[in-house]
């Protein structure tokens, strides 16, 4: 009988926490399948997103204020 989600979860959270570690790489190394398309879209996004850092026509935010938006959270 297949194992439920439920009960892979039980057993999960017996485990571990390098064992857990281990495991969410597994899944995440069987879940990443690189699709060329996706990779093309994304590149071709970043050229753009170069070209008008660039040349000025992007707005930038100082990394001092990201991060201390994000220590406020």
């Amino acid at each position: 009988m297949a194992r439920t989600v439920d009960t892979l979860a039980a057993e999960i959270h017996d485990l571990p926490d390098v064992e857990k570690l281990r495991l969410v790489d597994a899944i995440l190394a069987d879940l990443d399948r690189p699709d060329p398309e996706i990779d093309r879209v994304w590149a071709e996004e970043a050229r753009k997103r170069w070209e008008a850092y660039k040349a000025g026509r992007a707005t930038t935010v100082p990394y001092e204020t990201v991060m201390a938006k994000h220590r406020r959270s």
